[in-house]
């Protein structure tokens, strides 16, 4: 019989990617074992079944993965914020800080009613800027955020910390330390 396995189990690290001293943290490898990325989404989406959600936003890239899978199981729209430029049509922006200037993301107007109720999900939290972003469109069309669920944690770089003061929940599945 196969020990049984944690998300964490499924993800590999790669020393000094994207440079020098970063520890990257790699998902598809999370993704491309169907156990593995079933455990993730039931766990994910665990904490909101049955909870009022009317939406799923997935936060590029890989929160677009997470982010269908998990409307697709509470059976509810999904909404993807991208970065500037990507979307046709008429859409609001979001500025956020990176660790060397910023970046923009975008999602179309039309996509979240005033009122709806909405899941926030990504691979991962660092410093939250992105998911700070997101927050603030959703908020900017009247949309409300009922929480934000991840699969990775690096709480040392504090987006958690951000989140919450926020007034975010947030949902982790797992957590590694360091960058």
């Amino acid at each position: 019989m196969t020990p049984s396995r944690d998300v964490k189990d499924y993800i590999r690290t790669i020393p000094d990617f994207p440079k020098p001293g970063i520890q990257f943290r790699d998902v598809t490898t999370l993704f491309a074992d169907p156990r593995g990325f079933r455990i993730a989404i039931d766990q994910l989406l665990h904490p909101y079944a049955g909870a009022p959600i009317d939406k799923v936003v997935g936060l590029e890239a890989r929160g677009f993965i997470i982010g269908g899978a998990i409307a697709h199981q509470l059976s509810v729209g999904f909404v993807p914020i991208r970065k500037q430029g990507k979307l046709p049509g008429r859409t609001v922006e979001q500025a956020y800080e990176l660790e060397y200037g910023q970046a923009v993301m975008e999602m179309h107007e039309d996509v979240i009613a005033a009122g709806e109720r909405i899941l926030v999900v990504d691979d991962l939290l660092a410093t939250g800027g992105t998911a700070e972003a997101g927050i603030k469109l959703i908020e900017r069309v009247g949309g409300e955020v009922v929480g934000c669920a991840f699969i990775i944690d690096l709480p040392a770089l504090g987006g958690r910390a951000k989140l919450a003061e926020m007034g975010m929940n947030v949902h982790i599945l797992c957590e590694f330390e360091g960058d």
